[in-house]
């Protein structure tokens, strides 16, 4: 049987920029590693180490949190460079809602959007009509509810939000565990049930009803926010995560190359304590991570979006 996240049979054989291709550009990521980089250099350690796409940022979520203030797109030249350093699709984020900057990157020839909760929201009432654009899009969720509504504005790949820049690996466990719930949920309801659960989900019937029969999101989901150690990523793939995005983990770290081959060994290798006990071994210091929890002050980046 066919995969259903790639089946659009209405496509013509070599279009461009359906939710067919875009998937499908989006599955060939699985099982792999996306790392954030802010300069060319990162991005050359990035590919070194096995990553199959970096994301290209101003500063890394750990920067950004600690900084505060408003964080907004990259400089194209920052972009450029990072394009021009590697031959793998390189990532870039925008605003929420901000559908020019949207256009500004993909102008920039990017090979994914990241609609992302880490910069400061654009739109308060409103996500990019990501069906506008060629570049397929990756957008966040904490649930199944919130993975739905960005795949219908055309989001070709799901992450799950975690708490990025924090090293804390508490809050993309939670909501890896809250869409896979919603997941077996659906696919253990009776179908007269179904309606019911696209309105609490405030989801669309027919995305309830594919989840529901198929058992999967229609397109692949990875995770995110505060994944810092090769155990940690390894965590998140046995979770039932289709890959892994690493922030701040790894140039905040103390041996990011050595730190950046352990994460992709132990993502690779997810289900082998032999492996990942080897990977982790004698990195170095990792990045010190916050608990958000503990400082009431503290702004959550997952609550952005909805």
């Amino acid at each position: 049987m066919s995969d259903p996240r790639s089946l659009e049979p209405s496509d013509p054989p070599h279009a461009t920029g359906t939710d067919r291709v875009k998937r499908g550009l989006a599955d060939m990521l699985k099982g792999g590693v996306i790392m954030d980089v802010v300069t060319a250099e990162q991005a050359r350690v990035a590919e070194a180490a096995g990553a199959v796409a970096v994301m290209a940022l101003e500063r890394v979520p750990a920067d950004i949190r600690a900084d505060g203030g408003v964080a907004r797109m990259s400089d194209p030249e920052v972009i450029n460079a990072i394009q021009d350093a590697v031959s793998i699709p390189v990532m870039a984020k925008v605003r929420i809602g901000h559908l020019v900057e949207a256009q500004v990157v993909q102008a920039l020839d990017v090979d994914y959007i990241d609609e992302s909760e880490v910069l400061t929201p654009a739109d308060e009432a409103h996500h990019i009509d990501k069906h506008a654009f060629e570049v397929p899009f990756v957008c966040g969720a904490t649930d199944l509810g919130e993975a739905l509504r960005r795949i219908r504005e055309g989001a070709a790949m799901v992450r799950s939000k975690g708490e990025a820049g924090t090293g804390n690996v508490v809050e993309a466990t939670r909501h890896m565990r809250a869409i896979g719930d919603g997941i077996r949920w659906l696919a253990g309801l009776p179908r007269e049930e179904r309606y019911a659960a696209a309105k609490q989900l405030g989801a669309p019937v027919d995305l309830v009803e594919e989840v529901a029969e198929t058992g999967r999101l229609p397109v692949v989901l990875f995770t995110a926010g505060g994944i810092a150690t090769p155990a940690d990523a390894a965590f998140m793939m046995q979770l039932g995560a289709d890959g892994v995005f690493v922030g701040s983990g790894i140039f905040k770290s103390a041996e990011p190359e050595r730190r950046a081959q352990a994460i992709v060994a132990a993502t690779t290798s997810y289900d082998d304590p032999d492996v990942v006990a080897k990977a982790s071994r004698g990195l170095g210091t990792a990045m010190v991570g916050i608990e958000v929890d503990a400082d009431p002050g503290a702004e959550r980046l997952a609550d952005r979006g909805w």
